[in-house]
């Protein structure tokens, strides 16, 4: 019980102080050559459905020190029970269009704004937002705050999904293995095969990529 006390400080402080809809924001994606640029919003149920199943809650943790099975068990628990929940993206192209950081802000946007419960404060994992709500940037918020971790896992889990049909148009590529990371056998790929429309080529290893074919069609 300790862990989720630690992890739920943050909303139990906010609730204290007449907030009602707290809602923890995260994004997924930032670093990936290809595919959307991805965030969670989660509104906690209320505090007493939190303490009546305390195993359940205690389990959510910042999706990157979970297993992919146990992710997409938590996510389908994690939507069942929050008081409301709602995912993000931005595409490839509209972040080539528009960049990393933009994409990363207007992905976490848009999930607020998917809310069907409107958020009445924010916390947000390292970032802050331009929504006009009161909120609150957390380094680590995904270690820290228990519905930034939900966020976090839903909105992960959400992507992995995407990047495995991906992977059933582009199989080349691997994205059901690496989810469009940076993985040597990514790289190796893009190399043989150039980019694909998945790919973000504002990116400078795609970048390269696609300059090194253009010298070698030249020559």
């Amino acid at each position: 019980m300790n862990g989720l006390i630690s992890t739920y400080s943050w909303e139990a402080y906010l609730f204290g102080h007449g907030y009602e809809a707290v809602a923890g924001v995260d994004e997924v994606g930032r670093g990936a050559l290809a595919g959307p640029l991805m965030a969670g919003a989660v509104i906690l149920p209320p505090v007493e459905d939190i303490w009546a199943d305390v195993s359940f809650w205690s389990s959510v943790k910042d999706s990157k020190t979970i297993s992919s099975k146990r992710r997409s068990v938590l996510a389908e628990g994690i939507l069942a029970r929050a008081r409301s929940w709602a995912i993000g993206s931005v595409s490839a192209d509209e972040l080539d269009a528009i960049g990393v950081a933009a994409a990363n802000r207007t992905a976490m946007e848009r999930a607020v704004c998917g809310l069907d419960v409107e958020a009445d404060y924010l916390l947000i994992d390292a970032a802050t937002i331009d929504t006009g709500l009161p909120q609150q940037g957390i380094i680590d918020g995904d270690a820290l705050s228990l519905s930034i971790a939900a966020a976090s896992i839903i909105a992960k889990v959400a992507r992995d999904t995407i990047m495995i049909e991906m992977d059933r148009i582009w199989p080349v590529y691997g994205f059901a293995r690496h989810k469009g990371y940076a993985a040597q056998s990514h790289r190796d790929a893009i190399s043989l095969h150039g980019p694909c429309p998945a790919h973000r080529f504002c990116y400078a290893p795609i970048r390269t990529a696609v300059a090194a074919r253009s010298e070698a069609n030249d020559a």
